[in-house]
């Protein structure tokens, strides 16, 4: 069983690099490892060593103190889940870019705020 910190950190990479609009395989392509290696990662059966997460928060261009962000309320309680880290795995799911990007946009419009998009 995945302890609670390993699955936070995971989910919180798994949002960001979705944020980002990046692959799995872009990220491992980065790190120079697999991307079944960053599917472990995002789910948390695999741990991030200490300079892994390092790597991916240059790589991500966050401090490396966004992946322990709600971690506390994460831990407390699995069952009150983060609706923001819903939203954005069901976004990952989509496989029709079309599709997403026009979800990305609607987003961006009821918001006010736009993701930077990757070329």
């Amino acid at each position: 069983m995945s302890h609670p910190v390993d699955v936070h950190v995971g989910r919180k990479l798994k949002q960001l690099r979705t944020m980002r609009r990046l692959s799995q395989t872009d990220v491992a392509r980065e790190l120079d490892l697999s991307f079944q290696q960053i599917q472990k990662y995002e789910i948390g059966s695999n741990r991030i060593a200490a300079s892994r997460l390092y790597e991916l928060s240059r790589i991500l261009d966050v401090p490396t103190s966004y992946f322990f962000e709600g971690l506390d309320a994460a831990t407390r309680s699995a069952s009150d889940r983060d609706p923001s880290l819903e939203i954005v795995t069901a976004l990952a799911a989509i496989r029709d870019d079309t599709v997403k990007s026009r979800i990305v946009t609607f987003i961006e419009d009821v918001s006010g705020v736009t993701v930077a998009r990757q070329s």
